[in-house]
């Protein structure tokens, strides 16, 4: 409770600014839990409406959770702390395996499609009021259709996360449940945190989410459903025909859960897509390039349902407006000369990926990666792993950014790794290891 805090304030903001000044300078540790509504009101002076207001803004802020009887307390984890910053930085002559990056080399070299960008920009220079790259649209439509995503409406934001967060913004408020995988994008369950909506964890296997765990979120009331389709952070995983048509047939039975379905993948997983588009009535697919041209190219095609679209774009207008059209053009240009083969950098990627986790095998040591960047390796403790790791010259991410109520792994990102280097590697990781975990990912 509050006994060494006074309330101050007359309004709800200032209540509300007092208990967050208090609650970054340390002076309400996490965990803390709040007076009721009626006590705050009266040590405060004020009408309970006032001082539930107070406590809305503190929820919508991430400083506060409600979990009903059980009342009101300061968040565990403050909005403020990243999950990316639980991190182990790998000193001089440690080989980093835990950036989550692409293979630069694989990447497309981007002169031609700047300078064919600039030149269209001097011919039609992109003022207030224009709309997005008109080819791109078209490109990504005709992609989007060949992969069996149903037609809708398109729209260009600035990455994957850019239209996540505004489209739950546009149809969550802080408190509602969403369902998210676990272990999952470390991005992704930041933002969750920040918006203040609480996080249903779904297991997963090499397939995607377990249909069941699926079932239970949706059951237990999430508003809004986030899937990845390929290449899952950090898992691997990739949703096939099967698990799709599963995971269609829960859904459709919650045909207003919002459905985000994360398709990052695409241009370098060969792995095929099989969408759960359409499902719900409202839905999104995001397909970010940022993993095929290139991080710095902060872009991703966008469709869904119409009502969810408009509400997307119409936040973007108020925020950024739009993405800038010389990277619209330079990703036209990208696809229009098919600057990436996908196969090949699929191949190269699998290849590391594959090398691994069969090389881990023949240690005894049980490693997941389907298709992607990653390979997941469930341990007993991370902290020992890494710990042991660092010495031997490797340093790799703690599973604790990517996990809720998952067991402990540690997540390898191999787009880098070397062919000489795969058997070293998967002998200095089982003798580091502890023994690991079978089966599933939770």
């Amino acid at each position: 409770m509050l006994e060494n805090y006074t309330i101050a304030g007359g309004t709800a903001s200032e209540i509300a600014a007092g208990l967050e000044v208090a609650v970054s300078e340390g002076r309400l540790a996490p965990g803390v839990l709040l007076p009721p509504v009626r006590e705050i009101a009266a040590r405060a002076g004020v009408s309970a409406g006032t001082a539930a207001a107070a406590y809305r803004l503190l929820r919508e802020r991430g400083v506060v959770e409600t979990a009903g009887r059980r009342g009101t307390r300061v968040r565990p984890r403050p909005a403020s702390t990243l999950r990316e910053e639980i991190r182990i930085e790998a000193p001089p002559g440690v080989r980093d395996l835990a950036t989550g990056n692409p293979d630069p080399a694989l990447l497309p070299p981007l002169h031609e499609a700047l300078a064919a960008a600039a030149r269209a920009h001097e011919e039609r220079p992109a003022m207030y009021g224009t709309g997005d790259d008109e080819e791109l649209l078209v490109l990504a439509g005709e992609r989007l259709r060949a992969d069996g995503v149903p037609e809708g409406p398109l729209a260009i934001t600035s990455g994957t996360l850019d239209a996540v967060e505004r489209v739950l913004a546009a149809h969550l408020r802080p408190g509602d449940p969403i369902a998210v995988e676990d272990p999952g994008w470390t991005a992704l369950l930041d933002l969750v945190t920040v918006l203040g909506l609480r996080p249903v964890p779904m297991r997963l296997d090499d397939d995607g989410p377990l249909p069941g765990e699926l079932a239970r979120a949706l059951r237990a009331g999430a508003r809004a459903v986030v899937i990845t389709a390929r290449a899952q952070n950090p898992t691997g995983a990739a949703v096939t025909a099967a698990r799709a048509a599963e995971l269609r047939a829960a859904l459709a039975a919650y045909p207003e859960v919002l459905l985000i379905e994360d398709d990052h993948g695409s241009g370098f997983v060969d792995l095929p897509l099989h969408p759960l588009a359409g499902s719900a009535n409202r839905w999104i697919l995001i397909r970010s390039t940022a993993k095929a041209f290139g991080p710095d190219l902060r872009l991703a095609l966008i469709t869904g349902d119409p009502v969810t679209l408009g509400r997307l774009r119409g936040r973007q207008r108020l925020a950024a407006g739009w993405v800038s059209h010389l990277l619209q053009r330079a990703v036209a240009h990208l696809w229009r000369t098919d600057a990436v083969d996908t196969a090949a950098v699929a191949a190269a990627y699998g290849s590391r990926r594959d090398g691994l986790v069969e090389a881990l095998a023949g240690h005894g040591v049980r490693a997941h990666g389907r298709s992607g960047l990653n390979v997941w390796i469930p341990v007993t403790d991370e902290i020992t792993a890494i710990t042991r790791l660092l010495p031997r010259g490797w340093a790799c991410a703690p599973g604790a950014r990517n996990r809720i109520g998952s067991p402990p792994g540690l997540r390898v990102t191999v787009s880098s790794l070397r062919p000489e280097e795969i058997e070293p590697l998967a002998a200095d990781l089982a003798a580091a290891l502890l023994p690991a975990a079978e089966g599933r990912y939770g």
